[in-house]
């Protein structure tokens, strides 16, 4: 097996905000990875033919290992390069469990203020699939009361760089001291998404100038070494690996859990996406991975984390 084989690999393309927290997060511990650019709308075959189904961006992919979601990808990342740390300091526990809310509420808040302010200007099928996603089923009028709601919205993400630029103030280079942690990268994509797709954005976060100032040093970090990888060549990898992870439930599974039961996972929102079918290999209190066969990349292992998504047996 070579190195090649088990390099890092990120499906994603440069727009994504999300995508640029995990960039940020390779720049943070100084990887190498190979970037697969991916369409910016559905269909991704070639992304979902490795995760049974998942489109949302980014995904990344060791050997045969597949990881959906950034709260994965992080988690994995720390496991497998823990030097730098992703929690430089003692406050891990407290870190994850905010990581959940910048990922999630104030992410949606921030999409709101973006796809709200673009109004008409947003092109149809972007906005159809973006407003689907984040929004629900009615996410055309849900798009009208973004825009409708946009003072209310702003004054809210308002009160949260308000609160971080007094963090700043104290002359700490990034949000928990002086060396760069997971959650500069997760609340980093925020204000990124902000302030380069929002008219209004960059003189919003210019109000906050402690909040610039570290997004001037989170940048400074870069996004590690990358070098362009096709799809087909990430693929052909997927292809000839087999998954590291080892098999096993963890005790007092919640849901009775068991390897090899088959199961489907989806996000636990209602965004009309396709859930991802496969049998269990490994669960336990943070994350779950499926082994399933594809067609094209033939057996993979899908890796989820726990929170945010719904697990059904079947």
């Amino acid at each position: 097996m070579s190195n090649k084989d088990l390099a890092i690999i990120l499906h994603n393309y440069p727009q994504s905000p999300v995508a640029e927290k995990i960039r940020t997060a390779f720049g943070i511990k100084g990887l190498s990875w190979s970037n697969v650019e991916i369409p910016r709308l559905p269909p991704k075959p070639m992304l979902t033919t490795l995760t049974g189904g998942y489109r949302r961006t980014p995904v990344m992919q060791i050997g045969a290992d597949i990881y959906c979601d950034t709260l994965c990808i992080i988690q994995e990342l720390e496991k497998r390069f823990p030097t730098p740390s992703f929690m430089p300091t003692n406050d891990a526990g407290f870190l994850w469990c905010l990581s959940r809310w910048t990922d999630g509420a104030l992410f949606d808040l921030a999409v709101k203020i973006v796809l709200g302010s673009a109004g008409e200007n947003l092109p149809a099928d972007f906005a159809e699939d973006r407003g689907r996603l984040y929004l629900g089923e009615d996410w055309a009028e849900g798009l009208k009361r973004a825009n409708a709601e946009l003072p209310h919205l702003v004054a809210q993400l308002r009160i949260t760089l308000g609160r971080l630029d007094q963090q700043l103030s104290d002359g700490r280079k990034f949000l928990s001291g002086q060396q760069a942690a997971a959650i500069d990268a997760q609340m980093y994509h925020v204000a990124w998404f902000v302030e380069g797709r929002w008219e209004g954005g960059p003189s919003f976060i210019a109000q906050f100038p402690n909040v610039k100032q570290w997004m001037l040093s989170v940048s400074e970090i870069g996004h590690g070494q990358s070098a362009t990888m096709t799809a087909e060549e990430a693929i052909a990898i997927a292809t000839s690996n087999q998954t590291q992870t080892g098999q096993g439930v963890l005790d007092n599974d919640p849901q009775g859990l068991a390897v090899g039961q088959k199961i489907s996972v989806v996000p636990d929102v209602n965004g009309g996406e396709q859930a991802v079918e496969g049998t269990v290999r490994m669960a336990d209190i943070y994350s779950v991975a499926v082994d399933r066969v594809s067609d094209t990349a033939g057996e993979v292992c899908v890796h989820f984390p726990r929170a945010g998504y719904r697990i059904e047996v079947l």
